[in-house]
């Protein structure tokens, strides 16, 4: 049979140990609340990397929408040299055919 001080110390200690194991239950939580900031943290750069590979994919669109534009713009003016080619050769039959088919008088000149 245990003293009345015997059991006064044992529930002293068992009050100790449920102390101890109420520290370890907290420092438990405050490593799972750190493991999930950083998983957070995680996530965010993630969300963070996948934001930049969309403006990446935007900036090459745009380049690739640009040099289509510039292709466009090139033939554009290939058309216009042709229309220009064109118009030469036109006025050029033309001027050659009214050579030959206006012919002065020889009298009044």
């Amino acid at each position: 049979m245990l003293s009345i001080r015997e059991r006064e110390r044992e529930r002293e200690r068992e009050r100790e140990r449920e102390r101890e194991r109420e520290r370890e239950r907290e420092r438990e939580r405050e490593r799972e609340s750190e493991r999930e900031k950083e998983r957070e943290r995680e996530r965010e750069r993630e969300r963070e990397r996948e934001r930049e590979r969309e403006r990446e994919r935007e900036r090459e669109r745009e380049k690739e929408r640009e040099r289509e534009r510039e292709r466009e713009r090139e033939r554009e003016r290939e058309r216009e040299r042709e229309r220009e080619r064109e118009r030469e050769r036109d006025e050029g039959s033309s001027a050659e055919g009214r050579r030959h088919e206006y012919q002065p008088c020889p009298i009044c000149n």
